[in-house]
């Protein structure tokens, strides 16, 4: 297609006739005429120009600006004097201690963004529902800092010890809710997560309210993004659901700055405009806020078109260039490529080319696109608003690559900021990094003050009142603690019971929020869709196949399982959302979400650390896990590490159980400690997908289940005593490989099930320190080594994870100590060969037994021998943690 315009005339004839049917038949009928024309082409097999790009202009024309309600001179002084102490806050902290780090260039670019917010838009607590949910973005939480401080909620001393946590009534660094519980709401400084986190809070607000639990349709999820943070797959990757599901309760606010962290974003290109065709593709509304109000007059003044135009062919690094250097050069370089742009400015002085801000940062025209944004119905909005980065930072940092580091500045370059924001400090305070806060009743605080009281309280904040459940006793779950008598089901199964059973509790039930990505049928949940039925926020618009099935795919308005198809990242978002609404919404949930162990923690950890971060209740269900459970399904299914990777979680608390009387304990005593002790815990606890019979429980093994590890049985009875522990899917093979030894080898074994390596070991470190520090009184021993303090002969464990996952009780095991374990990659065969192949089947174990009882000398050497013969050990078979 040819861009040359071969008939003007013609063209401005078109054009006026569509503003004609725009103007006087509105807008809808200029858009149904728009569609018949693209629909006309496309019949014709006429090829239609790419994207779905506007003008590189703002969305909202002049002439429909609304009435502005805007305070320009009292705000700008508040934006200024937030500006001064944000940087102080940060150059102070560097004073102090290079180490510290710091930002200050992110919230100088986006500080209009927020403060048109703040001022008004942002609901508060006091408001009907509560408040609005704001992912600020992780880089400019100095400046929210600054605001706090100036609102008498935070202190001089906590701005002067930011970063400065670990002795010292500090600042955090980032939005940390662990760190600040009463303050921050929400972890975003690991790029991606908040944008697709904000996805889903709006999302489960919906469904809160579609099931009838609270009202929520007067409060918004904003989201506040750097466009450099746009390229994590977490940014982008969950836009269209949002658009499918109409989230109108949802704005993303991009703060399109150019830059990233080392560079341009797209130097080359337009971050905005791709930006604009993406969203426009997924459904959102886009609003752009490029120029501000000093560009109104050019651009009405621009006759040939050349401005816009110019608007257009000039690129991001181009861009980024003209706010590092100066007046003269954006004349030369911007407005001098043509005549006609070059006399549009020759009015002009440099500096007020220079002084001709981006939309960003123009208070009217940012409140202009939060209108509508609020204002508009049945999509999501993206407010797309160009800034410039280290804004008002002059040579210090504006609009430069270096930027982003920026954590120190000298006096000469705050005397400037000072003068250029109109701040009302002195040289003096430049010199002595004095923080600057008006007097109480100045109009500034008053002001300040006023617009919070309107809007329902200051933000951000982390308020709430926990709702106190009574967890359903033990017996409850009866069904689980009985003997299958020889019939098989797996732990997974055994799940699945459990959740049917709870959901008919008339109290916890409908707080229950079952998560399943698209493996519902793997986990034998598909009769979860008839019970309870799947959320579908605009219920279910067809017949599904299977509705002539007891288990039919039944979407429902009103459901209670969210199904979040092959999207481990949104399905975790979704927990999260659950499992911490009792601090986002005043409510409690309880979510269960299951899914293949090798895909949670390994997958989307960052999700899972914000998770504990945030301080997350619920619970995460790794389904099929274990290196050898999966059998068929090959290396990058079979999980060997997910116990381990939970464990670097602090408050994740992490169990691997065989047999369904141990998980009914376990995800029982998790409600009690989660939701009536009010415990900030969450729980990961691993299911298998292999089918075998389960034993009633024994008498009092619930205290020993929880802890981590108890007594299950004793097979022979020999002078000659070993200990085997076993976990998850090896604990049978533990059992076989005892009864293995006392009828071949005439050995007892006292087998232990270790419900959690995890567990035991972390009470072992706590009474660790206890005794380093415990001068007055005889040592403790961890519970780990009570249990084995008068055991006899070697212990034997054995996992279907790593070693390592085993290995981390040796300090507190008082005699000879073997571990078997499956490192190494996973591969696809039967649980017989694998279990062969990694070396914990219960021939293993006898041979590793017998070994170590040689080797302590309760067993003749001529023994490896024959158990090498008898057991089928292949010693010249390749190692597993290296083929």
């Amino acid at each position: 297609m040819s861009e040359k315009d071969i008939d003007p005339q013609e063209t401005i004839e078109w054009l006026e006739a569509f503003r004609s049917v725009a103007r006087f038949g509105g807008e809808d009928r200029a858009k149904y005429i728009l569609q018949k024309l693209t629909d006309m082409a496309h019949e014709d097999g006429m090829s239609l120009p790419q994207g779905v790009n506007t003008a590189y202009l703002n969305s909202i024309p002049v002439e429909k600006e609304s009435e502005l309600i805007v305070k320009h001179d009292v705000e700008h002084r508040i934006k200024s004097i937030i500006r001064w102490n944000a940087m102080i806050m940060v150059v102070k902290a560097n004073q102090v201690s290079s180490e510290l780090g710091g930002h200050i260039a992110s919230f100088a670019s986006s500080a209009t963004l927020y403060e048109v917010g703040f001022n008004h838009f942002y609901r508060g607590n006091d408001l009907d529902q509560g408040a609005d949910l704001i992912f600020f973005q992780g880089h400019i939480a100095p400046g929210i800092y600054s605001r706090a401080f100036l609102e008498g909620r935070i202190s001089e001393k906590q701005m002067l010890n930011f970063r400065q946590e670990a002795n010292k009534e500090g600042l955090s660094s980032y939005p940390h809710p662990w760190l600040m519980p009463d303050f921050w709401e929400f972890p975003t400084v690991s790029m991606g997560l908040g944008p697709i986190m904000a996805i889903y809070q709006a999302r489960f607000m919906k469904y809160l309210q579609h099931r009838d639990i609270i009202q929520t349709d007067k409060r918004t999820v904003w989201a506040y993004i750097g466009d450099g943070e746009t390229d994590e797959p977490e940014s982008l990757g969950a836009i269209s659901l949002a658009g499918r599901e109409k989230l109108d309760n949802l704005i993303f606010v991009i703060n399109c700055n150019l830059q990233r962290l080392d560079g341009p974003v797209r130097g080359n290109g337009k971050i905005i405009q791709e930006l604009e065709g993406m969203f426009r593709g997924a459904g959102w509304n886009v609003i752009k806020v490029i120029w501000g109000r000093g560009w109104d007059k050019l651009l009405a003044n621009d006759t040939s078109g050349l401005l816009k135009q110019r608007m257009e062919e000039v690129v991001d690094g181009e861009y980024q260039a003209y706010k590092a250097k100066d007046g003269a050069y954006v004349r030369k370089h911007f407005f001098g490529k043509y005549p006609e742009t070059l006399k549009l400015v020759e009015h002009m002085s440099d500096d007020e080319i220079f002084g001709l801000t981006r939309g960003g940062h123009d208070p009217n025209k940012v409140y202009q696109a939060y209108k509508a944004a609020k204002e508009h119905i049945g999509q999501p909005t993206v407010i797309l608003a160009k800034t410039v980065k280290g804004y008002g930072m002059g040579e210090a940092g504006e609009g430069k690559n270096t930027t982003h580091s920026q954590k120190k500045l000298g006096v000469d370059a705050l005397v400037r900021v000072a003068e250029r924001f109109d701040i009302p400090v002195t040289q003096k305070d430049a010199e002595e990094l004095n923080f600057y806060k008006p007097a109480e009743d100045s109009e500034e605080l008053t002001y300040l003050r006023s617009r919070r009281e309107a809007l329902g309280g200051y933000l951000p904040t982390r308020s709430f009142e926990l709702e106190s459940f009574n967890i359903p006793d033990l017996i409850t779950f009866e069904p689980l603690l009985k003997s299958t008598e020889g019939k098989e089901m797996s732990s997974t199964m055994a799940f699945v019971r459990f959740l049917s059973l709870l959901i008919r509790d008339k109290e916890i039930g409908p707080r229950v929020v079952p998560i399943v990505p698209d493996e519902a049928r793997t986990f034998g949940m598909e009769g979860l869709f008839r019970q309870m039925g799947i959320y579908s926020s605009s219920g279910q618009l067809y017949e599904p196949e299977d509705s002539d099935k007891v288990m039919w795919y039944k979407e429902d308005i009103k459901g209670q399982v969210l199904q979040e198809g092959i999207n481990e990242a949104g399905a975790i978002s979704d927990w999260i959302a659950a499992a911490t609404a009792y601090a986002s919404h005043n409510v409690t949930m309880i979510p269960f979400y299951i899914y293949y162990s090798k895909f949670g923690f390994q997958r989307v950890g960052d999700l899972a650390w914000a998770a504990g971060d945030m301080q997350s209740k619920g619970f995460l269900m790794g389904g099929t896990a274990g290196r050898t459970t999966l059998a068929g399904e090959g290396l990058q299914h079979q999980d060997g590490d997910s116990l381990i990777v939970a464990n670097t979680i602090p408050n994740c608390v992490s169990y691997d159980p065989t047999y369904a009387y141990e998980l009914a304990v376990i995800l029982r005593d998790g409600m009690h400690r989660m939701y009536e002790k009010m415990e900030n815990i969450f729980y990961y606890v691993t299911l298998m997908n292999e089918n075998y019979p389960h034993p009633e429980m024994p008498k009092g093994v619930e205290e020993g289940i929880i802890k981590g590890i108890y007594p299950l049985k004793t097979v022979g009875n020999s002078k000659i005593e070993v200990q085997l522990l076993g976990s998850g899917a090896i604990l049978r093979e533990v059992e076989k490989a005892a009864d293995i030894l006392e009828k071949d080898w005439g050995v007892m074994s006292h087998v232990w099930s270790v419900t959690s390596f995890n567990e035991v070991t972390r009470e072992a470190q706590r009474v660790d320190r206890d005794n380093l520090y415990n001068t007055s009184k005889t040592n403790q021993a961890p519970y780990i080594t009570k249990c084995f303090s008068k055991s006899k002969g070697p212990i034997i464990a054995a996992t279907d994870y790593m070693r390592n996952y085993a290995e981390q009780i040796r300090k507190y095991i008082p005699s000879r100590y073997e571990v078997l374990g499956t490192d190494g990659f996973g591969r696809s065969d039967s649980r017989k060969e694998l279990r062969y192949f990694f070396e914990v089947n219960a021939n293993y174990i006898v041979f590793v037994t017998l070994k170590a009882l040689v080797d302590d000398g309760l067993l003749e050497p001529k023994t490896i021998k024959t158990a090498i013969k008898k057991l089928n050990i292949d010693k010249d078979k390749s190692n597993p943690m290296h083929s």
